[in-house]
């Protein structure tokens, strides 16, 4: 890949970060969040493998679908309550959706089946930037909407995941599938 483009998905990639991370707008937070989304998407099939096409196309799928139900639910927020604000979800039924859809972002179990086979076909800097990085943004969130969550539900969620990644990951020997688990 031509290094003017692999500078321009990364500046991309921190721009979409930075975008989500300072959004108190619904919109402008789902914004940044595609922006990672599409910024990530060729750098996963930057090699022309076959397995890293489908890692690419998991991926996105994925995250569109995580990225189309948090538009739902901020829509649907802004109809209930006639603001966009991440700070005041107003509804049980927006703030669960909007936990599910992030959760799906972050990989968190139960959410998680499709995290474990995109690590698997990617190269291990790549792996390394959507374990770290693409992990920012959504997480950012979650704090934000932290006041507003039930906390037995995020509680249920960590140990969830904590529970299923310490079971699955017994048995495991491919490192990168270790790295998605844990």
């Amino acid at each position: 890949m031509n290094p003017l483009v692999t500078a321009i998905l990364i500046s991309s990639l921190s721009t979409g970060t930075i975008i989500t991370m300072s959004s108190y707008h619904w919109l402008f937070a789902w914004f940044g969040l595609e922006m990672n989304t599409l910024a990530i998407v060729p750098l996963i099939s930057k090699h022309h493998h076959p397995r890293a096409t489908e890692a690419a196309t998991k991926y996105f799928l994925t995250q569109a679908a995580a990225a189309a139900t948090i538009l739902f639910a901020s829509t649907l927020n802004a109809w209930t309550s006639g603001q966009w604000s991440i700070l005041h979800p107003t509804t049980l039924p927006v703030t669960l959706m909007m936990l599910i859809a992030l959760a799906m972002k972050l990989g968190l179990a139960p959410m998680h089946s499709w995290y474990p086979e995109v690590l698997q076909g990617i190269t291990l800097p790549t792996a390394l930037l959507m374990s770290t990085w693409q992990k920012l943004a959504p997480l950012a969130l979650l704090l934000m909407m932290s006041n507003h969550l039930p906390q037995n539900t995020l509680l249920t969620l960590g140990l969830l995941s904590a529970y299923i990644g310490g079971w699955a990951g017994l048995n495991q020997t491919q490192t990168r599938k270790i790295m998605a688990i844990f």
